[in-house]
């Protein structure tokens, strides 16, 4: 996570930290919790006792789910087609072939997708939860996350090895659709020598300069 201080934000910039939650109106929270917690694993955690409405609180992957129970559930909108344009949160998975299977395996309708850009595939599966709300999985990082060169927030970004490993990344990668056999996919490249934590995974804390002052970025 990288964390911000003062001296990052200046221009307006609001200080934050990190992505802490996502609230979703429910029809159900109770068919809610099953989905979050049995489908994508989510953990459920204290919620404050102060609240004066029903909902639930889940916690994994580093963010929150808060689920709040409808209090008109026959307003919501209906299901509609899966459309992967709408709204919707992203998780990065291990194995979409694993995740296709067990969507199979619990009866979700979902669709597949695939991205190419120089090269480089990812892949994508949608799915609704209860209400409509659209879930998608993909390897997304497959693609490295390079910032625009004029975007002054991008220095922040600097001390993410996705970002200092992307000129390996470009490499030409054949995507397994395209196959005719099956492929044990080989181990990534080898981090450059200036970032040594795992794949998306910042390096230790660093100090960059921004404006003519020295910031302090740090990881967990």
């Amino acid at each position: 996570m990288v964390k911000t201080t003062a001296a990052m934000v200046s221009g307006g910039v609001l200080p934050l930290a990190s992505l802490n939650h996502i609230s979703i109106v429910c029809r159900s929270v109770e068919e809610s919790l099953d989905f979050y917690m049995n489908v994508l694993g989510f953990v459920p955690v204290r919620r404050p006792g102060s609240f004066n409405f029903d909902g639930a609180w889940l916690f994994n992957y580093g963010i929150g789910i808060h689920l709040l129970q409808s209090e008109d559930p026959a307003s919501l909108p209906e299901k509609t087609e899966i459309n992967p344009k709408d709204n919707h949160i992203s998780f990065q998975c291990e194995s979409m072939a694993a995740v296709e299977r067990r969507l199979k395996e619990l009866d979700i309708p979902y669709i597949k997708r695939c991205v190419e850009e120089g090269g480089i595939y990812v892949d994508q599966i949608f799915f609704h939860d209860p209400d409509g709300f659209m879930i998608e999985i993909c390897n997304c990082d497959n693609l490295p996350v390079v910032p625009l060169a004029d975007q002054t927030c991008s220095f922040a970004m600097a001390g993410c090895k996705r970002v200092l490993a992307a000129p390996a990344k470009q490499q030409q990668q054949q995507h397994p659709s395209k196959q005719h056999s099956t492929v044990v996919q080989a181990p990534p490249p080898a981090p450059p020598a200036t970032a040594t934590a795992t794949a998306a995974q910042c390096v230790p804390s660093a100090m960059q300069r921004v404006g003519g002052e020295e910031a302090h970025i740090s990881c967990a």
